[in-house]
């Protein structure tokens, strides 16, 4: 990673500076970015950090956490997650894979792939990482921490595009916030309207 990069995605500074310096923070936030708000999910890791009497993660420590202890610690108020025990497994399982296949460097995930593609690949092998999330993350590699293996965009889909504001890949600050969390509400709109239209014509045709 740049050494020198910027991170908005908390909105916090200490949540943000952790994000840019730790690629296992970065990991987790990404991991937690799911049915809460963007700036809950990323501020997540420095939470857990603080919880755990650190100013970082660290995978193995994580991974040999008591997993009851450990739910215990992401449920206390304020919570890190609207759903704190299952996500508190899932931190625990993407710390075991790192772990297992990476000796604990999450940075290694992406250190050496050779291609977009490759890296890809390795990014929805980790636990909890479907296509979507991967992409999103290869774009925000790509976007804001500065690795960018050949092909990195076409590998991110339309998410590694440029001058969209379509992910937390896109994010910079307030403004760019916003305009993201707008696209996530039309493309949801958008969504249910073509699930109606389906189910309008199923049931014109007597299906």
């Amino acid at each position: 990673m740049d050494k020198d990069i910027t991170i908005r995605l908390a909105q916090q500074p200490e949540a943000d500076a952790l994000l840019a310096r730790s690629p296992l923070a970065a990991l987790v936030g990404m991991l937690l970015d799911q049915q809460v708000p963007m700036e809950w999910a990323f501020a997540g890791p420095w939470t857990i950090a603080g919880r755990l009497g650190s100013d970082d993660l660290d995978a193995h420590a994580i991974a040999a956490y008591d997993p009851d202890a450990f739910a215990a610690l992401l449920s206390r108020k304020p919570a890190v997650h609207r759903y704190p025990g299952s996500m508190a497994k899932r931190i625990q399982q993407l710390c075991a894979y790192l772990v297992e296949h990476y000796d604990g460097d999450a940075a290694a995930v992406w250190d050496g792939a050779a291609s977009g593609e490759e890296l890809l690949k390795r990014l929805k092998d980790l636990p909890g990482f479907g296509e979507q999330k991967a992409q999103i993350f290869l774009a925000l590699l790509g976007k804001r921490l500065g690795v960018r293996p050949k092909g990195w965009r076409e590998a991110a889909g339309g998410y590694g595009q440029a001058g969209v504001h379509r992910s937390a890949a896109d994010i910079t600050g307030p403004e760019s916030l916003a305009k993201v969390r707008a696209y996530k509400q039309e493309a949801k709109a958008a969504a249910k309207a073509a699930t109606a239209g389906k189910l309008d014509k199923a049931t014109a045709n007597g299906s």
